[in-house]
């Protein structure tokens, strides 16, 4: 999930500050070792525990500065709302809805079970739970899921270009949308209850990308187009009985849902979620801590850590997140079109300032490589620390000066493009500072996080130096290497190049193709080859990792059953509030 907030507009937790938090960590970070990368692979432990009775009912208040646009399942590519879509809408996989490593994992949802996979892996057959309805009262078809399948196309999803285009008929959809029918793609059968997807090509990520919500499944009768403000009816144990983006979010309980599987769409908590926008990030903070709101979207500001952090330390939640800042360097203009002058940035930048900068090591830990740490592929590995080693220790300033000489490239111009707030600012600044240091002529250029994004993207905007970040979709070494940085994903002149930095190396790209063969039939193998690319690549510095972050959840004193998805973050039906 770009929870590319569009990525860029994916939550992060920052704060501008210096100041060490005092917060209770134990308890709610999360410890465990390696990600499994097989999306249906066994976990150790029970899942979710048994509903308790006791608890259900009260009104969890939520509150945000702003709300995050279309609220349209198949359309928004926000974490701020998909968390909330994990007790709303449903697809026919779903990640676990529990706390920790098991998030992770695969299983059946709006499906009886695991698919049928025959043909090579390219042909999957599900059936269908029987009794389930929408929260209109329409009993769920076949009908309604393969239609769900054209909407994607229809609606121009985000992700209808990458993770849906290896069905079969998809080529077309994307040429036309509006006639879009996946012919020979995706069909159902009524009668046996049945619906069947053809792909062009194995894809052993393909259960994850059924597992989140652009593969909702909604009534066949939904609009061919973006729904907006206007909520699709849903299967989970909550709908939106009103929604105003300028205002306020308000979900109740879904009158026709009945639990039918624990651990891919567990019975709520709460009676009703009301989710208010429009306040300060002070007042957020302020509310949270007075009982009238449960819980903050946005990150605390800098003046309030030190109180959180002591006063209020017991709800306050922190949380390594499966992601990683970076600096892209545009390897097609000067001076980045020089190796030599993109690994100096990589040898002069100083990753503890950067965490300092960003809110210190209770907030994020230094970064020397694409894959996060206990991601599948990461391998402990920093070419561009002083002396070398596993993991970043200290820059090496002289050396990037040498480097930068060496390049000949020293004297020239370069922007730096960031988004607005006072993190990034800070951030940017720092950044501008260095390379002044070494010998260019660095100028800083904020614009707002609504258009910063794509701008990035975009070459036509000639962008040499940019500062941004990736939350990971799902877990697999391929959502990092091989969307940011395959030729693949770079599209000269488009809003949608996610390859910021033009980075295309051939042979790097031969071997991802390798990798994700591998994959198909040795996972292990395959994460093994992923870490080999990463290093490769970060020999060549298209890119300057920066920190992997960590995300405080600030919750009301009275909230209880707090449970973490790595995958989806907090999980709001969960919570208790009575």
């Amino acid at each position: 999930m770009p929870l590319a907030m569009s990525r860029g507009t994916r939550r992060v937790a920052f704060a501008a500050t210096t100041v060490a938090l005092a917060l209770t960590v134990a308890a709610c970070s999360s410890s465990d070792g390696g990600t499994s990368s097989d999306p249906s692979a066994s976990t150790s432990g029970s899942g979710s525990s048994a509903f308790q009775p006791e608890h259900k009912g009260g009104t969890l208040k939520l509150v945000a500065h702003a709300a995050a646009g279309s609220f349209d399942p198949q359309v928004n590519y926000t974490l701020q709302y998909w968390q909330l879509y994990q007790s709303m809408y449903d697809g026919l996989l779903a990640f676990k809805k529990v706390d920790g490593q098991q998030s992770f994992t695969v299983v059946p949802d709006l499906a009886a079970a695991m698919p049928k996979v025959t043909n090579g892996g390219k042909t999957y057959t599900f059936t269908l739970r029987k009794g389930i309805s929408f929260s209109n009262g329409k009993a769920l078809t076949t009908d309604d899921v393969v239609a769900s399948f054209q909407r994607i196309f229809k609606v121009s999803s985000p992700t209808a270009g990458t993770f849906y285009n290896g069905i079969v008929g998809a080529d077309a959809c994307l040429k036309k949308p509006a006639s879009c029918t996946l012919e020979g793609g995706v069909t159902g059968d009524a009668k046996a209850n049945t619906v069947t997807v053809n792909l062009t090509a194995a894809d052993p990520e393909f259960e994850y990308k059924l597992a989140v919500p652009h593969a909702s499944v909604v009534p066949k009768d939904s609009p061919a187009k973006d729904a907006g403000t206007k909520p699709l009816p849903t299967t989970g144990p909550y709908m939106a009985a009103s929604y105003d983006p300028n205002r306020a979010l308000k979900l109740v309980r879904n009158p026709h849902f009945k639990e039918w599987s624990r651990q891919a769409q567990p019975e709520g908590y709460p009676d009703a979620i009301d989710y208010t926008f429009g306040q300060t990030v002070e007042s957020e903070v302020t509310a949270v801590q007075n009982g009238q709101a449960d819980w903050m979207y946005d990150p605390p500001p800098a003046d309030r850590l030190n109180e959180i952090g002591t006063k209020y330390a017991s709800q306050a939640h922190v949380n390594p997140l499966t992601a990683f800042w970076y600096a892209t360097l545009n390897v097609n203009m000067a001076p980045f079109n020089n190796k030599l002058a993109r690994q100096a940035i990589n040898y002069a930048v100083d990753r503890s300032a950067v965490v300092r900068l960003y809110g210190g090591k209770n907030l994020a830990s230094p970064a020397c490589t694409i894959l996060p740490p206990g991601f599948p592929g990461h391998v402990d590995s920093c070419d561009y620390t002083k002396g070398g080693g596993k993991t970043w220790t200290a820059a090496d300033l002289a050396k990037a000066k040498a480097l930068v000489k060496k390049s000949g490239t020293a004297g020239q111009e370069v922007g730096i493009v960031v988004q607005d707030d006072d993190v990034n600012k800070s951030i940017g600044q720092y950044l501008q500072s260095l390379l002044t240091q070494l010998g260019y002529k660095a100028t800083l250029k904020p614009l707002s996080g609504n258009i910063q994004f794509t701008y990035i993207q975009n070459t036509k905007n000639k962008v040499q130096l940019a500062l941004t970040s990736w939350y990971q979709d799902y877990p697999a070494a391929s959502d990092f290497l091989n969307v940011l940085l395959s030729c693949a994903s770079y599209h000269p002149g488009s809003d949608s190049s996610i390859n910021i930095a033009g980075f295309c190396d051939k042979g790097i790209d031969a071997k991802m193709q390798t990798a994700l063969k591998t994959s198909q039939t040795d996972q292990a193998g395959a994460d093994k080859q992923w870490g080999a690319i990463d290093q490769e690549i970060m020999a060549e510095s298209p890119v300057v990792p920066l920190i992997n972050p960590k995300l405080i959840d600030f919750t009301s004193k009275r909230v209880g059953n707090y449970q973490f998805s790595k995958q989806f973050y907090m999980l709001f039906g969960q919570l208790w509030v009575k």
